[in-house]
């Protein structure tokens, strides 16, 4: 399973890069207004930092204009994905840009259904929102494990990315259920890497070290 961090923060990313573990970033319009610096900036930084793939979202809803400023948001960047809300009225324009080889990331996805829709048009990756289905009360690793059956019913190439991931649980589901890619938040990638028991184990073994010390010549 790939991690893509869920960010804005150039910085924060840079940062994260270097454990090792970061295969591509996703952002927002809600991540890139919460940055001290102007957006085009934040994403030529993250994107020179990446080697794999940077999802950028539209902000535009009239679809004539959401095609016209995904083909623009496409040629950002070499790895820039394209991020769509899935919507009914923008499948036509979906269609198209798969049709140009635009890569597309469609968002904001809550049912197995509208999943399986957008796989068919060949969008690189689906994005199923697994917190914000918890949020009302539903099973969001329910759906994951629905549309991971779909696209190996039908051998689909679109990857699933699980989103809204809020707990260590989550992630360890999506892992287990077999989706492609997990989007993390900076906060919780960190959380994921935390071992309280390894900690304390290296604390009791340089606590036991200075008793033997002295004899140690390594």
């Amino acid at each position: 399973m790939k991690f893509f961090i869920d960010s804005a923060d150039a910085d924060q990313v840079i940062e994260l890069i270097k454990t090792g573990l970061v295969d591509g970033v996703t952002t927002n319009p809600s991540l890139l207004s919460q940055q001290s610096e102007p957006a085009s900036e934040a994403l030529e930084k993250i994107c020179t930092h990446v080697k794999g793939p940077v999802s950028v979202e539209i902000t535009e809803k009239e679809p004539a204009k959401v095609l016209e400023q995904a083909r623009k948001i496409a040629k950002l960047h070499d790895n820039v994905i394209v991020k769509i809300p899935f919507d009914q009225q923008y499948l036509p324009i979906i269609k198209q840009l798969v049709d140009e080889g635009i890569k597309l990331n469609i968002t904001l996805i809550f049912s197995a259904l509208h999943a399986l829709c957008v796989a068919k048009l060949g969008v690189t990756y689906i994005s199923p929102f697994i917190g914000r289905i918890d949020d009302l009360d539903r099973d969001g690793l329910e759906l994951l494990e629905e549309m991971v059956e779909i696209k190996h019913q039908y051998n689909f190439s679109s990857q699933i990315l699980a989103a809204s991931l809020r707990t260590i649980s989550h992630i360890k589901a999506a892992a287990l259920i077999g989706v492609d890619v997990a989007t993390i938040s900076p906060s919780l990638f960190k959380k994921m890497l935390n071992n309280q028991l390894a900690q304390a184990g290296i604390k009791k073994f340089d606590e036991d070290f200075k008793k033997v010390a002295d004899s140690f010549n390594l």
